[in-house]
């Protein structure tokens, strides 16, 4: 396989040379780009060593005058890897910025699914909102992002941010699951629903969606054709994915209901409100003295419904997110409703689950088999839900 390695300017860069060498032990073809802040830490002479292949270091260098380097290496290349990322070259690459050979050669990159970026930083900078969001901008394009690992980091701070390891890198790279779910159809749930009291005031719940938008995303990254029904925005979702937006659980369920019966796949990772107010009013209520007290009903149960009307080839998941008795209530849940596996997960440990980045989850079976995950990023843990469900 021909890979096109990125070195940019960050302190990790001298861990790429371990990186070409592996990947050339492997039988890849590797050509190399060092970016100029690159060769404050490292030289070309290690990675021409190891690669036999010239290192590419400045856009009007053009050694070969057949050659257009930023044009061709582009259309050489079947995986490009960008290792280390640094702050800086993934703000340029979310901005199109094209200000050398690495940036421009981005910007002719025709398919960027074939683009693994690795980013490499001080947890601070890695956790900057600016940063956040321009990594989540080159997620929804398609690029694919190896997770840092975290550990003490080269300037004594402890926290994420730190260089992966080979053996990972390589993993995310030459996965072999890439596009097993073609011609496969999903449709996932996510977020919360809000029940309205009036115009002003609605029943809801914390949750933020991460965690259904991260299965769904990873259904569309292996090929699936994915329909996405949240009554959330967010800028991770991956382009392709067919969002059908709502508010309420009524919503949800004629959503759902409308649309499950072609799937293979149905994932309900949503939180949504058990109850809604039999009585909503149209104008905003007034303070007044005294209680007030409203009457509720059950609202229609969506997983249940899904679970009653499949069909034996439908794959159904539930989530279970509970504060207390987690795998008690998640196998009652699992029978009750006709479930093939269910997702649970405690929301009582505040560093998980709602609202955070991370989870931690058993997944359960109709049969009682369990696997446990331990804390990772909801990233990590939808991809090994879906390895899971679709085994």
């Amino acid at each position: 396989m021909n890979i096109l390695l990125i070195v940019s300017g960050g302190i990790a860069a001298y861990k790429s040379i371990d990186l070409s060498s592996s990947l050339v032990k492997k039988g890849n073809d590797v050509r190399v780009i060092l970016t100029e802040n690159a060769k404050n830490f490292v030289t070309e002479l290690p990675f021409q060593s190891l690669t036999k292949n010239r290192v590419y270091t400045n856009t009007f260098d053009e050694l070969n005058e057949n050659e257009i380097q930023h044009i061709d290496l582009t259309k050489w290349a079947d995986k490009i890897i960008v290792a280390p990322a640094t702050a800086n070259i993934i703000s340029k690459f979310s901005c199109g910025i094209a200000d050398d050979l690495a940036t421009s050669l981005m910007l002719a990159v025709q398919d960027v699914t074939k683009v693994y970026i690795v980013p490499a930083m001080n947890t601070v900078m890695f956790n900057n909102p600016i940063i956040k969001e321009n990594i989540s901008k080159l997620l929804k394009l398609g690029f694919n992002f190896v997770e840092p690992d975290s550990g003490l980091l080269a300037c004594g701070d402890v926290g994420k941010g730190k260089f992966p390891t080979v053996e990972k890198i390589e993993k995310a790279v030459f996965s072999e699951t890439e596009l097993d779910l073609k011609g496969k159809k999903v449709l996932v749930t996510a977020g919360p629903t809000k029940e309205f009291i009036d115009p002003f005031r609605c029943l809801t719940n914390p949750s933020t969606g991460k965690m259904g938008i991260a299965i769904a995303n990873e259904f569309k990254k292996r090929g699936a054709e994915v329909i996405l029904v949240t009554s959330v925005k967010n800028d991770t979702i991956l382009n392709g994915i067919k969002v059908l937006d709502v508010v309420s659980t009524k919503d949800m369920f004629e959503a759902v209901k409308n649309n499950f019966k072609d799937c293979d796949y149905i994932v309900k990772a949503a939180a949504v409100s058990d109850y809604t107010p039999v009585l909503v009013f149209d104008k905003k209520v007034k303070k007044q003295d005294g209680n007030l007290t409203m009457e509720f009903e059950r609202t229609q149960d969506i997983l249940k419904y899904v679970g009653e009307n499949k069909t034996e080839e439908q794959i159904v998941v539930g989530f279970a997110a509970e504060t207390n008795d987690l795998l008690a209530y998640a196998r009652e849940k699992i029978v009750k409703k006709n479930l093939d596996y269910i997702v649970a997960n405690d929301i009582s440990q505040k560093d998980i689950g709602f609202g955070s980045d991370n989870n931690e989850v058993c997944i359960i079976d109709k049969f009682n088999n369990i696997t446990k995950i331990d804390k990772s990023s909801k990233t990590n843990i939808a991809k090994e839900i879906v390895d899971t469900v679709t085994k």
